[in-house]
């Protein structure tokens, strides 16, 4: 067992942290737009994966419906907030960042299945999106982190107006799924919080004397 100096141990660096979400990130964007132009102009994969509410066996694809898309307009769209919601995110680790992600999916993909019209197909990553934009607006109040404090507080300023999309305003687009993923993100900040770390009780006679 060896000693190295402080604060080198086995936490990860602000830097390798920032690389390891960044490259995670962008190949997650890059595994959406493949997997679109797999698709291609047919649309079966997506027709075959998407939501179609209330029907049992299409419960198994509310996973895969968070990664398919209607084609490079709709890919694109959900492309660039999802790599910066998703780095900010995953910059404090990427374990939790999973977790958070999987817990939106299933949140979002739920409310989908439970309340869309009948005869609709929903994908998109625009539930994890929402479901982002909602962690990390109260990550920081949930873990009283100032910089998460702040960092949210960018994000609603920055972003703010997509809130607009959990209204059912625009034909075609879910806003079902944009709501439950925003649920889904508030739900994984409490659930997933960082727990503080625990205070060892002072050494008997450590402190002050109650005498003195």
């Amino acid at each position: 067992m060896s000693y190295g100096p402080r604060g080198t141990g086995t936490q990860p660096s602000r830097r390798s942290r920032a690389v390891t979400a960044g490259t995670f990130m962008l190949s997650w964007a890059a595994l959406l737009w493949f997997l679109t132009a797999l698709d291609g102009s047919s649309g079966l994969i997506v027709s075959e994966y998407g939501i179609q509410p209330r029907e049992t066996d299409e419960l198994a694809d509310i996973f895969p419906a968070a990664f398919l898309h209607f084609g490079w307009d709709h890919v694109a769209a959900n492309t660039l907030p999802l790599v910066i919601f998703g780095f900010l995110a995953a910059v404090r680790g990427l374990g939790r960042f999973v977790g958070v992600v999987l817990v939106i999916i299933v949140t979002s993909g739920l409310g989908v299945w439970l309340t869309a019209p009948d005869g609709t197909n929903t994908a998109g990553a625009s539930g994890v999106v929402f479901g982002l934009f909602g962690y990390l607006l109260v990550r920081g109040f949930v873990e009283r982190d100032a910089l998460d404090i702040t960092v949210g507080i960018t994000v609603l300023l920055l972003y703010g107006s997509i809130l607009w999309g959990v209204l059912p305003t625009t034909s075609g687009v879910s806003w079902q799924g944009h709501l439950f993923g925003l649920i889904g993100g508030v739900i994984a900040a409490f659930w997933l919080r960082r727990t503080p770390p625990r205070r060892r009780p002072a050494p008997y006679g450590a402190g002050p004397s109650p005498w003195s």
